[in-house]
């Protein structure tokens, strides 16, 4: 995040500068890497072994290096390459089999070059013309990543797949007017359009969604009161070097061009103890499958990470609209599609926010009554992907939990509603659909509890029946089963038996003599719905199930894979666990698939209110006990202390010297 050089002081997992970025270009031209036609994508930090980072200190030397894919847009050829800083040669370029392999990602200039490739094709501008559609002006083209479906004229060529809307005006919505029934199958290789196909579907919805519009908004209500968020003693954190340390937390911010937000050795200071926890947790790929069959819409299914560069599309964070209180952004440094440094200002929001009660109790026998105010640290960072806003969401809790949490908005994906009781899109206005679709996010968790020999078991809960040693039928247990192998650890979640996946230290316990852990609490939602034998289930097989454990493996940073785009499935997480590695013990990496199935709503729409998903993981015999006990009371005329309360304790101090809340 800062514009640091891989001097001797930097931390080995100090993002890239936009001085190293620029050496990588400099070494790829010099090594005539980078032709005209050539482009850089996702450009990082290749990170050293974890054990080698375990074991730095500083001013020790790590050998610094770089990984990206270059891709040459004339020829479909791409090259997976590793550049030495400390050198500046060429460690590593490796050409890939794209028919097998895939394809370097969407590039912003395909996008907009779709554009004249299409309308210069008579069909669609006939295909056009039987919906009414004659200025071309006021179409505006959008290329969406292809997917893999058996077209042999397909292979081995970069693929868009592309869709129509109308334009009426500049600030027009254009997903309120999708030209229905027409969509192009477009080679940017060849620059050509394979194929137009129609459906019977010939009209265009006319009416505004220009949700900026007052004729569409109506006026401002003016009902709302400021809300004021104020810590006039400033926050509670700081942020040194890239580390956030807040509370007893300690965490390494981490940013990259494909997954935006990383977080590294995360760690709780436990009596005068850091304790690891997670060595390493991002958003590692997204799949947005569609579940509309028309020609139009069966074939949508993106990657938002891997096919689109995820990290490239964040927002630059605003104060008082995305974030609001004592704020604390942070820049990152990406590399544009020819390898340029670009700084994403504001890019990572940093605050604290109040979260209720952390803990209460009023003693009848004591007389005591006591409360504590929950707090959280929140990192976060939003990425704007087409039509759709996601928002990403660490929360760092005073007393040891950790949660993600995403946020879905922005304007549902359109076209043209069939009419009838079409069940595989919601009429949202009138003649205007929004297809049936998932959002399935997967985390990848580089387990760290108390060191890096962790186990994982699955806690089912059980019923018990009558019996002579449960008379009255009321007992209940739980099983608890250990995940030995990662072919046996790809599992799914039932929220009938509140089933939890326990990540434990094979090496350390706790004063009890129990192993010490946290405990994953996954959403019982749905993982992909697409069918067993689906060209997209071959791709996204990730999203078939919520938890994968694998072995750690430094290249093994992907669920779908390395490079996605046109990739024809069976990568990533099924590779990965098809080796069936031990994993009772060892240092295990979890994968853990959450999202949202979205049927649209007419209240979705002209743009959707924020949908959540997320999961969150807690500590489970971690700590000795509960550790915000020494969480002081809230400052004195925040809160009345309590009529009820003794004028004195056994320490002969009133509960109320201190001012603060009791109550």
């Amino acid at each position: 995040m800062t514009d640091k050089t891989s001097g001797d002081a930097a931390h080995p997992l100090t993002p890239l500068s936009a001085e190293e970025i620029s050496r990588i270009r400099t070494v790829l031209q010099q090594n005539g890497l980078l032709p005209d036609s050539a482009r850089v994508s996702y450009l990082m930090l290749r990170e050293p072994e974890k054990q080698e980072v375990l074991a730095w200190t500083p001013g020790r030397r790590l050998p610094r290096q770089a990984s990206l894919v270059v891709t040459d847009l004339a020829t479909n050829t791409v090259r997976d390459v590793v550049v030495d800083l400390d050198g500046e040669t060429i460690a590593s370029d490796q050409p890939v089999d794209v028919a097998e392999q895939g394809t370097g990602p969407i590039f912003l200039e395909e996008l907009f070059g779709a554009d004249d490739i299409l309308k210069a094709d008579p069909r669609y501008v006939e295909a056009l013309r039987r919906r009414g559609v004659t200025d071309l002006e006021k179409v505006v083209v959008i290329g969406l990543s292809a997917g893999v479906f058996g077209y042999e004229d397909e292979t081995g060529h970069r693929i868009l797949r592309a869709l129509s809307f109308r334009q009426d005006y500049p600030t027009d919505s254009i997903w309120a007017h999708p030209i229905g029934g027409v969509v192009a199958h477009i080679d940017m290789t060849d620059q050509k359009v394979l194929r137009v196909v129609e459906t019977e579907v010939t009209h265009v919805p006319d009416e505004s969604g220009d949700y900026l519009d007052p004729a569409v908004r109506g006026e401002f209500r003016t009902s709302l009161k400021p809300i004021s968020i104020t810590q006039p003693e400033g926050v509670s954190f700081t942020l040194d070097d890239g580390v956030l340390e807040w509370e007893n937390w300690s965490v390494r911010l981490g940013f990259n061009g494909r997954e935006g937000l990383t977080l590294h050795q995360l760690s709780f200071s436990d009596q005068g103890r850091q304790r690891p926890i997670l060595y390493r947790g991002s958003v590692a790929e997204m799949v947005v499958s569609y579940g509309d069959p028309s020609p139009t819409n069966a074939w949508q299914n993106y990657y938002d990470v891997g096919e689109f560069q995820f990290g490239r599309l964040a927002n630059a964070l605003e104060l008082g609209c995305d974030c609001k209180g004592e704020i604390t952004y942070v820049d990152a440094v990406v590399a544009d599609d020819f390898g340029r440094p670009q700084t994403l200002r504001n890019a990572i929001c940093l605050h604290e926010e109040d979260y209720g009660i952390l803990w209460k109790h009023t003693d009848d026998f004591s007389g005591s009554s006591e409360v504590r105010r929950q707090r959280r640290l929140v990192i976060s960072f939003f990425v704007t992907v087409g039509n759709y806003d996601y928002g990403f969401y660490w929360h760092l809790y005073l007393d040891g939990k950790i949660e993600l949490e995403s946020k879905a908005t922005g304007i549902v994906f359109t076209n043209a509603h069939p009419g009838g009781d079409y069940p595989y899109s919601t009429e949202i206005a009138p003649g205007l659909g929004a297809p049936i679709h998932q959002h399935l996010f997967c985390a990848r968790l580089d387990m760290m509890v108390d060191g890096t020999a962790n186990a994982v078991d699955e806690i089912d809960v059980v019923r018990e029946p009558t019996s002579q040693s449960n008379p009255w039928g009321n007992t209940f247990n739980r099983t608890i089963t250990r995940l030995p192998s990662e072919q046996q650890a790809i599992r799914d979640a039932d929220g009938s038996a509140g089933r939890l996946w326990r990540i434990s230290s094979t090496e350390a316990t706790n004063r009890l003599g129990q192993p010490t852990a946290y405990v994953l609490h996954a959403e019982d939602s749905p993982t992909l719905l697409a069918a067993d034998d689906s060209p997209i289930r071959r791709r996204a097989a990730f999203a078939a199930h919520h938890l994968w454990v694998t072995r750690y493996d430094a290249e093994e940073l992907y669920p779908a894979g390395r490079l996605v785009n046109l990739n024809p499935g069976g990568d990533g997480l099924p590779r990965y666990a098809a080796q069936d590695r031990a994993i009772d013990g060892e240092d295990v990496v979890l994968w853990h698939t959450f999202g949202l199935t979205h049927f649209p709503r007419t209240e979705d729409w002209p743009i959707m209110p924020v949908d959540y998903a997320g999961f969150r993981m807690t500590p489970n015999g971690f700590f000795d006990r509960n550790p915000t006990l020494d969480v002081p009371p809230e400052p004195g005329g925040h809160c009345q202390a309590s009529s009820a309360a003794p004028e004195a304790s056994s320490s002969g101090a009133s509960p109320q010297d201190d001012g603060g809340c009791h109550c």
